[in-house]
């Protein structure tokens, strides 16, 4: 078994929402008690892996204090790469640029972020680093970001990174994920 956990909270989780992809972002002292919290999901976890980004590294810091283990950093488990709307609000860019705001409700493996990663790209790469993590010990514990716990479930869904949006996950929410 694998559980995927989203980031404890950042001052850019709160409204009005930024988006933040690859910016590195720290939790603010809510997320840091999320993170005090999660200890609990992950207690007898035989492994500990998180993105390297702050906001996921912290969170999974603090978890590993609590249960005895040392993150394992994999950079295949990072958000997606936004591109240009790193650091704009949403409803900003759902405003500006409502054609590519509709694009991204609509996901699916044509998508791509402006100037950043597509679906496709991150789901891959999620897919991969979660192949590695099962072939190691098990139940892992990975603490992640919003989008790639979506694109993780979406890659095993029927309907592919179709599916993308069906999942909303709330900072320090954690999703099972069967191996095999």
């Amino acid at each position: 078994m694998i559980l995927l956990a989203r980031h404890g909270e950042t001052d850019w989780n709160v409204p009005p929402a930024r988006v933040m992809g690859r910016i590195d972002i720290p939790l603010n002292e809510r997320g840091r008690e999320q993170a005090r919290r999660l200890a609990a999901e992950a207690d007898g976890a035989a492994a500990l892996y998180a993105s390297p980004l702050a906001r996921a590294r912290e969170t999974a810091e603090l978890i590993g204090a609590a249960i005895g283990l040392e993150p394992i950093l994999d950079e295949r488990l990072a958000e997606s790469d936004r591109g240009r709307w790193q650091g704009r609000r949403v409803d900003e860019i759902a405003r500006e640029e409502p054609e590519a705001w509709a694009a991204f409700m609509a996901a699916g493996p044509g998508f791509r972020f402006p100037g950043g990663e597509s679906l496709a790209e991150h789901a891959a790469r999620v897919t991969a680093a979660l192949a590695d993590i099962a072939a190691g010990p098990l139940p892992a514990f990975v603490v992640c970001h919003g989008g790639t716990i979506r694109a993780a479930v979406a890659a095993r869904h029927e309907r592919g990174l179709e599916a993308f949006h069906e999942l909303d996950i709330p900072n320090a929410g954690v999703v099972r994920l069967p191996c095999g």
